[in-house]
Order: C-alpha cells, then sequence, then structure tokens
C-alpha cells in the first residue's frame, strides 16, 4: 500500500478509537459520528489504493458502489447497513428541529456504529492482503 491510502486508513483507525473513547465516556453522537468517519475515511483509503480519487461524500454506499465498479468484490461491504451509518454523519451534528444531537442517541445507536465501521476498516484492510 502506497502512503496516502495508508494515511487514510491510519486516520480511520484513529477515528475508530476516539469512537469508542467517546461512546465510554457517555458521547453518543460524537461516537457516532467519528464511527461513520472511520468508515468513509476507509472506503477512500481503498479508492486511493486503487487510483482512484475519492468523491467529496459522506454516503458511504455511493463510496462502496464506486469500489464494486473497480471490480473489487464488495458483497460483504454491500450488507453492512450503510445507510444507517451515512445517516449518522449528519443527524450526529446538526440539530434537525428542537432535539440538539446529544440527545438523539442512545448507548445501542453508539455500540452499532461501532460495529458497522469497525466491519467496514476489517473488510478494507482485508482488500489489502
Amino acid at each position: 500500500m502506497n502512503s496516502r491510502p495508508e494515511a487514510w486508513l491510519h486516520q480511520a483507525r484513529n477515528d475508530l478509537a476516539l469512537a469508542r473513547l467517546a461512546r465510554d465516556n457517555g458521547f453518543l453522537a460524537q461516537a457516532c459520528y467519528f464511527a461513520s468517519q472511520a468508515a468513509e475515511k476507509s472506503l477512500k483509503g481503498a479508492l486511493l489504493e486503487l487510483g482512484i480519487e475519492p468523491p467529496h461524500t459522506h454516503v458511504l454506499h455511493d463510496l462502496v458502489q464506486q469500489l464494486d465498479q473497480a471490480g473489487l468484490d464488495t458483497h460483504a461491504l454491500q450488507a453492512l447497513p450503510l445507510r444507517r451509518l451515512s445517516r449518522m454523519a449528519i443527524q450526529s451534528r446538526y440539530p434537525m428541529d428542537a432535539t440538539p444531537p446529544a440527545d438523539l442517541f442512545d448507548p445501542g445507536d453508539a455500540d452499532q456504529a461501532l460495529t458497522i465501521a469497525s466491519q467496514v476498516l476489517e473488510l478494507v484492510e482485508a482488500l489489502d492482503s
């Protein structure tokens, strides 16, 4: 793996660690946000490894589609609930009504986000094996 994609994966691992730290300290919206960032950066790192400049998007499904179009087997990635994690990227940062994001997420949401992001990172790392 060349240095630029590896930098993205390193940052993905760092974001995932921060998501765990946030969850463990009760910052559930932030845990969901950083989990989504970890998954996004993992997928963008995979695209970069293929020589594809990743688009400016937070939609994980779109990134997986690009990997699929590049010829990678993305069945395992497509089986994950990526749309839920993509929505968390926005819902965890911006109030959509009178409810702040800090009040929208529970421990189950944070655990789900961390599980999905961990699986994305593991699958992307396995692509390089």
